[in-house]
C-alpha cells in the first residue's frame, strides 16, 4: 500500500524537445519529495538532472509550429521566441497582464496572442517589431443614450443660440476625428455570458468568438475537518445533476469590413428532436433548438473556410460542419445521433473535449472519427462529392490520430491485435494499408519526433510499470529502454501476468476478464470479483494497470489461495458502441449482472464455491458492489464498496446526465440504479469505505445511505471513514487500513 515508495517513481509527462536531440520528462528519484525535471540526450544516451535554470529553457516539440523557423511561446506570462536554428530565446513583448492563446499566421512574422477578453498582434519584419489590437470585445449589450426629446430640451434649443451653436460644434469635431493615423478596432459587444474560445484565421482576417451561457446550477460543499487552524472549513464543490444545461454560441468577426455576425446552427438537422425516453405523443420536437456546444474551430489555410464539432448539450447528437467565414454560413456535412450518448475513442463522451476532425492535405476533405459501424473508426469526407468514406474498419478502435507531415499517411494507436492492447501503426491514406510499427503486448503510448523518423514511447505490460523507450519509426521495429525505475523491492517478487480471458453472460455477448488463480494445491474454494471504477475504463487488459495497488493486493490474495476476477462489465472501454451504452438508463442492470454471470462461470468452470463469492471495488466499483448486495442479495457472500455512488441523483452533471438523462425528466432511471432505494434488501455483510473530504462521490452520499440502514434496523454493515482523504487517496497508512478491513472481510465471510 506504499505505492510508488515501494514500487518506484516511473517518469511521467515526457516530450520531445523542439529539435529532437532530447526528451524530457518528470521523474522523482531516492529521497526527494517531489518530482524533478529530467533530460535524455538522444545522442550520448545521458539522462541527466536538470537546474532551475536548465528546465526554463527547455523547449519542446510543438506539432502546431513545427513548419516555422522559429517558435513562439508563453514564459512567465510574456512572449518569448526560439530560433530553431540556434536554440536562442528571446523576449518579445511583456506587459502588465499576462498572455494566453498564443496563435500562427500564414505570415511566420506575425503573432496573434490574448490578453483579456482580446486578440493583440505582435510583427517582428525587418528588424523592427509592432504591437496593435485586432479585436476590442466587450461582454454585455452596447448602451443606447436616448435623445432627451421632452418639451423643455426642444424649448432650450429654439430659445437659444447657445445651444445650436454647441450642436454645430460637436458635429465639427466629430467629422474631424473620423480620419485616424492608427485606427483602433470598433468596439463589438458579446452579449451575455462568458467567452470561452477565441481564433484567429491563419490569414489574419477572420475571428471567431465563442461564448458560454452557465446554467443556473447550484454548487455543493464539501466540510474539512482536519484543517489548521482547527476550524470546519468548507469548501466549494461541483453541482448536482439537473435539466439545467449550459449553451454557447459562435460570431464570426470579419476584420476586414469590421463586422460581427452570429452563427445560425437553427439548419441542424433534428436540432430539435426530442430523444425516444420521453414521451413524444403530444409532439418529438422542442419548441426552441436544443442548447449547443461548440468545440474550436478548424481553418483552412487555402480558404476562408473552417471545420466545427457542434454537440447538443444533452450528447445525443453530434453535427461535423464547415462554416464559411465571409458569409457566416453553416453546411452540415457529418451528423452522428445516438438515443444513448455519443462517444467512444477520438470522440469523447464529455461535451467539452476536443475530438478528432481536421482538414486533409488537399484543402478539399477532412478527417474525423466515427462509432457508424458501432466501433470507433476513422473517415474521410470530400466537400466536392459530399462522399463520407471510411479509413478503417473492423472489430477494434482507434484510440489516436496524427497526420504525418507530408500529409500521406496517419501514425495511428488502435487496439487491433486484442482489445487489450495499444499497438502503434502507419496507415497509407491512399491504399489504406497498416503497416505495423509497435506490436508487444502492452500499451504503448508514442510521441512522434519531430523528424518523424523516431518515437518516444512510455510502454507497460501486464506486470511491469510505465518506462520510456526509444524506437525507430519502421515497421516492426525494436524499442530500447531508457529509463529503470521499479526498486529492488518489487523487483524481488514475481508478479503475476494475469490471463485476459472471456467468459459468455447470459445474454451471449463475450465478457473479458483477468484471472488470478492459485496453484492448485492452494486454492481455496473462494473467489473475490474486482470491479474497476470509471464505468467507461477498461482493465482486463495487457498493460499496467491503474489499479496496481489492487494488482498487488490481488496478487497477495491469489497467494492465499483465492481466485480473484477482474471483469470489464458492460459499459467498459475498448468494445465498441453497444458495450459502451449496454448501461443506458440503468446502471446496475447489465452491468451488475455481468457480474453474476462471472460468479456462475468461476462456480461452473473453477471449481469455487457459490456461496463464497465477495465482490469488491471503488468509485463505480463501490456502486456496482452495494447493488449487487442490495438488488441480488443472495448472490454476493460480502462486498466492500469504496467511496461508491449511492444515488445518482447526488452525482455530477457531466457524467450522470449521459446515462440516465434528468432527475426531473427521467426519475424512474435514477430510481432503479441507485442503491439507496433498495437498502431493505441488505442481508450479506457489507463494509463501506469513504473519504470525507471527496469532492467527486461526495461523503455525504455513505452518510445517507447509513441513515437508510440506520432507519431499517440493518446489522451487518460497517463504515469506516478517511477524514484527511478525497476520492483518491494519498496517504500509505491510508490505504493500509482500507486494505486491511478489505482484506478481513473476506478472510471472516469467505474461508473455511
Amino acid at each position: 500500500m506504499r505505492g510508488p515508495s515501494f514500487i518506484g517513481y516511473l517518469p511521467e509527462d515526457a516530450f520531445w524537445s523542439y529539435d529532437g536531440s532530447s526528451i524530457y520528462f518528470d521523474w522523482q528519484q531516492g529521497n526527494d519529495l517531489g518530482t524533478s525535471f529530467f533530460q535524455y540526450n538522444c545522442k550520448s544516451k545521458v539522462i541527466q538532472k536538470l537546474d532551475s535554470i536548465q528546465a526554463e529553457n527547455a523547449i519542446g516539440h510543438d506539432l502546431i509550429q513545427k513548419e516555422f523557423k522559429v517558435l513562439y511561446f508563453e514564459k512567465e506570462g510574456s512572449l518569448a521566441s526560439l530560433y530553431k536554428i540556434n536554440g536562442e530565446i528571446s523576449l518579445c513583448y511583456q506587459g502588465f497582464e499576462s498572455i494566453s492563446n498564443i496563435q500562427r499566421l500564414i505570415d511566420p512574422n506575425r503573432i496573434v496572442f490574448q490578453q483579456g477578453l482580446n486578440l493583440f498582434e505582435w510583427e517582428n519584419k525587418d528588424g523592427k517589431s509592432t504591437f496593435k489590437p485586432r479585436t476590442n470585445f466587450v461582454l454585455g449589450e452596447a448602451k443606447i443614450k436616448s435623445k432627451d426629446s421632452s418639451f423643455l430640451f426642444k424649448q432650450q434649443e429654439e430659445l437659444f443660440l447657445f445651444y445650436k451653436d454647441k450642436n454645430k460644434k460637436k458635429e465639427w469635431d466629430k467629422l474631424q476625428g473620423d480620419y485616424q493615423l492608427f485606427s483602433k478596432p470598433t468596439i463589438n459587444y458579446l452579449g451575455e455570458g462568458n467567452l470561452s474560445s477565441m481564433q484567429i484565421a491563419p490569414a489574419g482576417n477572420f475571428v471567431s468568438v465563442v461564448m458560454n451561457t452557465e446554467a443556473a446550477q447550484a454548487e455543493t460543499n464539501v466540510p474539512a475537518f482536519i484543517t489548521v487552524s482547527g476550524k470546519v472549513v468548507m469548501n466549494p464543490a461541483r453541482s448536482k445533476v439537473s435539466e439545467m444545461e449550459p449553451s454557447q454560441r459562435l460570431a464570426i468577426l470579419n476584420l476586414l469590413s469590421d463586422s460581427l455576425k452570429w452563427i445560425d446552427f437553427s439548419v441542424l438537422s433534428a436540432i430539435r428532436k426530442k430523444p425516444a425516453y420521453l414521451d413524444t405523443l403530444k409532439s418529438s420536437q422542442y419548441e426552441k433548438d436544443r442548447a449547443l456546444f461548440i468545440h474550436p474551430l478548424k481553418f483552412s489555410k487555402i480558404s476562408n473556410l473552417a471545420l466545427c464539432d457542434i454537440r447538443s448539450a444533452d450528447n445525443k447528437d453530434r453535427w461535423i460542419v464547415l462554416i464559411d467565414l465571409e458569409k457566416a454560413s453553416v453546411k452540415e456535412l457529418d451528423h452522428q445521433h445516438d438515443e444513448a450518448w455519443i462517444g467512444g475513442p477520438g470522440i469523447s463522451s464529455w461535451n467539452e473535449e476536443e475530438a478528432v476532425l481536421d482538414w486533409m492535405d488537399d484543402g478539399k476533405s477532412c478527417y474525423f472519427q466515427s462509432e457508424e459501424t458501432g466501433y470507433s473508426h476513422l473517415y474521410s469526407y470530400s466537400f466536392e462529392t459530399g462522399v463520407k468514406s471510411p479509413l478503417s474498419s473492423g472489430n477494434f478502435e482507434i484510440h489516436s490520430v496524427q497526420l504525418s507531415k507530408d500529409k500521406n499517411r496517419f501514425f495511428i494507436t488502435a487496439n487491433k491485435t486484442h482489445p487489450g492492447n495499444r499497438d502503434f501503426y502507419q496507415l497509407d491514406i491512399k491504399t489504406l494499408l497498416w503497416t505495423p510499427i509497435l506490436m508487444e503486448d502492452g500499451f504503448h503510448d508514442v510521441k512522434v519526433s519531430p523528424d518523424e523518423k523516431s518515437l518516444l514511447v512510455r510502454y507497460s505490460n501486464a506486470n511491469s510499470p510505465w518506462e520510456l523507450y526509444l524506437a525507430s519509426n519502421v515497421a516492426n521495429t525494436k524499442m530500447v529502454q531508457i529509463t529503470h525505475s521499479t526498486t529492488p523491492e518489487f523487483r524481488a517478487y514475481s508478479w503475476r501476468k494475469p490471463p485476459v480471458i472471456q467468459f459468455t453472460a447470459s445474454d451471449g455477448i463475450k465478457v473479458a476478464s483477468r484471472i488470478y488463480e492459485p496453484e492448485p494445491l492452494k486454492k481455496n474454494g473462494a473467489a473475490v470479483l474486482f470491479v474497476h471504477g470509471a464505468g467507461y475504463l477498461q482493465n482486463a487488459h495487457n498493460y499496467w494497470s491503474n489499479y496496481y495497488r489492487e494488482y498487488m493486493f490481488h496478487n497477495l490474495l491469489c497467494d492465499l489461495g483465492y481466485t480473484v476476477l477482474d471483469v470489464d462489465y458492460r459499459a467498459s472501454e475498448g468494445y465498441g458502441r453497444d458495450y459502451r451504452t449496454a448501461i443506458y438508463r440503468h446502471m446496475g442492470g447489465r452491468d451488475l449482472n455481468d457480474f453474476i454471470d462471472a460468479k456462475d462461470f468461476l462456480v461452473k468452470q473453477h471449481g469455487i464455491d457459490s456461496n463464497r463469492v465477495g465482490i469488491y471495488g471503488g468509485s463505480y466499483g463501490g456502486f456496482i458492489t452495494l447493488m449487487g448486495l442490495l438488488t441480488s442479495p443472495n448472490e454476493f457472500a460480502c462486498g466492500a464498496a469504496l467511496r461508491s455512488v449511492t444515488d445518482w441523483a447526488h452525482y455530477n452533471h457531466e457524467y450522470t446526465s449521459n446515462i440516465l438523462n434528468y432527475p426531473s425528466t427521467d426519475p424512474e432511471a435514477y430510481k432503479k440504479s441507485s442503491p439507496i432505494y433498495f437498502a431493505q434488501n441488505l442481508s450479506k455483510p457489507l463494509i463501506m469505505l469513504h473519504g470525507m473530504v471527496d469532492d467527486n462521490v461526495q461523503f455525504q452520499d455513505v452518510v445517507r445511505l447509513s441513515q437508510r440502514f440506520i432507519e431499517l434496523g440493518k446489522k451487518d454493515w460497517e463504515l469506516a471513514v478517511y477524514p484527511v482523504e478525497a476520492h483518491g487517496f494519498k496517504e500509505s497508512y491510508s490505504w493500509q487500513d482500507e486494505y486491511r478491513r478489505i482484506f478481513e472481510l473476506f478472510e471472516k465471510n469467505l474461508k473455511k
